[in-house]
């Protein structure tokens, strides 16, 4: 059995058109190369580390092994927003 087969594949797929908490956590899943946390945790196998306090992500592992750290404020910026695509699995 393929990684490929494990993977959750997205019903749908929609832009942002403004800021909000579920744009910030699609913006840093998409800046790692991840669809969203349903890919992260089927590909690694790992949980997604957070901020105790804002509950944004902390940390993911890329594809190719690297980190990406994030702080524990808004990282989106506002000229990014209308980038970001939320997935829906429903």
């Amino acid at each position: 059995m393929s990684a490929a087969s494990v993977i959750p594949e997205p019903k749908s797929m929609t832009r942002a058109k403004k800021w909000s908490d579920e744009v910030e956590e699609a913006y840093r899943f998409q800046v790692a190369g991840y669809k969203g946390e349903a890919e992260y945790t089927a590909l690694k196998g790992l949980e997604v580390e957070r901020w105790p306090d804002s509950g944004y992500i902390k940390k993911l592992t890329r594809k190719d092994g690297n980190f990406y750290y994030y702080n524990k404020d808004r990282e989106c910026p506002d000229k990014d927003v209308h980038q970001i695509k939320i997935y829906s699995y429903n």
